[in-house]
């Protein structure tokens, strides 16, 4: 029976997604955009709103920061923003020194991906924005692999493998658009995803509905959700035996093959997403520290919540 519903729903693919670009209300877009330079002229004060949320200790021995931590912050996303080498940010520096009213070397900005202060002020700015949007609880979620090389990208090597990748997934905001929870890893895709959602379990926020890739359709993925949790997720050509945690799918889908296709199909906001962010802030992750790596990646997903617009058609 699953194998039957699953060439049903392949059949009214095509009347899910009807194609009429006239029906997407770009004037209420273009109303929303206006979200983005609010949030833009607000984000010093956000800043300093997630520097306040940390209680510091003294430090011991060492040498002293020379610059606060609210412009060490803003400076990063000043260079995550800027999609150059440390060598031309410290070259603009120059020019924008009455901006910041800083003027450091290229080993100083790179230092910033690892700076323990500086990545709190960024997962607090994560939680402020999405406090200050409101979450929905409906989510879709995907993964992508971003290139440690300019010379390997979708184009040469859409497959995404090997060591010149690494993986990440982002849970995305249905209603809003906003990334909810992020997950990094150099070794999969999967390993990404249970980082992921254990982010979501640790900020707290209730999932109501969840659409997955097949890639997630194992049983072990199935069992991290809860009764109340309606999944929308297509099993695989090859599934061989359906147990219980299929049972409530399988039922959603015969009950509306339509509906849930349309609800399905909302995980193609994800890759809206990845499309959006590569283009705005690059497809390249340049670090060579690991840590420095996830950084950059959590740093791209923060960027998305600030200039991210979401208009649900119909």
């Amino acid at each position: 029976m699953a194998k039957d519903m699953v060439k049903v729903l392949e059949e009214i693919k095509e009347e899910v997604f009807p194609d009429d670009e006239a029906s997407y209300p770009y004037a209420e877009w273009e109303r929303k955009r206006e979200k983005v330079k609010q949030r833009l002229r607000n984000l010093p004060l956000y800043v300093e709103q997630a520097v306040d949320m940390i209680q510091f200790e003294k430090r011991g021995a060492g040498r002293p920061k020379k610059v606060n931590l609210v412009k060490r912050t803003m400076l990063f996303l000043f260079d995550r923003l800027m999609m150059k080498s440390n060598r031309d940010v410290e070259d603009l520096l120059e020019m924008f020194e009455p901006l910041f009213g800083v003027n450091v070397s290229y080993k100083s900005i790179e230092r910033l991906y690892s700076d323990e202060e500086v990545k709190t002020v960024l997962h607090n700015l994560f939680i402020l924005l999405l406090r200050e949007e409101g979450v929905s609880g409906d989510f879709s979620g995907d993964g992508t692999g971003y290139s440690l090389t300019v010379a390997k990208h979708y184009r040469t090597s859409p497959k995404k493998k090997g060591k010149s990748y690494l993986y990440v997934f982002r849970i995305i905001d249905v209603d809003t658009g906003l990334y909810v929870a992020f997950g990094y890893s150099n070794k999969s895709e999967m390993e990404a995803f249970h980082k992921a959602m254990k982010m979501l379990t640790n900020l707290g926020i209730k999932i109501d509905t969840f659409s997955l890739d097949k890639y997630f359709s194992s049983k072990k993925v199935l069992k991290l959700f809860g009764k109340e949790t309606t999944l929308y997720l297509i099993p695989k050509k090859n599934i061989a035996n359906i147990g219980l945690e299929w049972a409530r799918i399988i039922k959603r889908m015969i009950e509306d093959p339509y509906l849930f296709l349309k609800n399905y199909y909302l995980r193609n906001l994800s890759e809206s997403g990845f499309s959006a962010d590569k283009r705005r802030f690059g497809g390249v992750i340049r670090q060579k520290r690991e840590d420095r790596r996830e950084t950059a990646s959590f740093s791209i997903t923060l960027l998305h919540n600030i200039f991210t617009v979401r208009v649900r058609p119909g």
